[in-house]
């Protein structure tokens, strides 16, 4: 599939005009991605789910969503 211009338009300048059109610099395919890194090390970091009460990592298959109806009442959805 062919990269399509994302604005075409013209562009002044005194008695000249050129047609212009813009182009993405990359594809989706390309897509530039970012990670959060130790700067001392260069280490990548990785977030840890902890539980409030008890100060223990949850693991991924315990973790959920919910609505707090009151203050430290949930229901899971």
């Amino acid at each position: 599939m062919a990269v399509r211009a994302y604005w075409k338009g013209y562009l002044k300048l005194s008695l000249v005009t050129c047609a212009v059109a813009l182009y993405p610099a990359s594809s989706k395919a390309e897509k530039t991605r970012f990670h959060q890194i130790n700067k001392k090390t260069g280490h990548r970091l990785r977030q840890q789910m902890v539980d409030e009460e008890s100060g223990r990592v949850v693991d991924k298959v315990n973790k959920g969503r919910g609505y707090e109806l009151a203050k430290g009442k949930f229901v899971e959805i």
